[in-house]
């Protein structure tokens, strides 16, 4: 049954059950294992209040985004493709279509932004 509401709790969810897959994809598994190592539970915590941050305005997460994500080498295109490829299908997975579409909406954004730093244009297409 896919949620009808959002949750800090089914945020986290998402959070754990995305990053899940973003740890076993050929693509993005090494992009982040380099820049995380291999505890990742600070960093899913810090992503949990972000994404209540803007989805739910929980107002819990404190950090400059941006600037973290600007400090990152080896960043390409196809990377922020198969990243919303992957959030997509997971917030599709678990929520309705419009609770799904106010992530999905937020992450097509974050992207846009972090391509413009990286590419000074957007490259994604979904």
């Amino acid at each position: 049954m896919k949620y009808d509401t959002i949750t800090r709790d089914n945020v986290k969810q998402l959070v754990d059950e995305f990053y899940g897959r973003v740890r076993e994809d050929e693509l993005l598994g090494p992009v982040f294992l380099k820049a995380l190592g291999e505890d990742w539970s600070a960093h899913l915590e810090r992503l949990t209040e972000f994404w209540s941050t803007i989805v739910l305005g929980t107002r819990s997460f404190q950090g400059n985004v941006y600037g973290t994500h600007m400090q990152l080498n080896g960043i390409e295109p196809g990377h922020f493709r198969r990243w919303l490829d992957l959030f997509s299908q997971t917030a599709n997975e678990l929520f309705e279509a419009e609770q799904a579409e106010q992530f999905i909406g937020m992450a097509r954004r974050v992207a846009s932004s972090l391509q413009i730093g990286f590419f000074d244009k957007v490259i994604h297409s979904t």
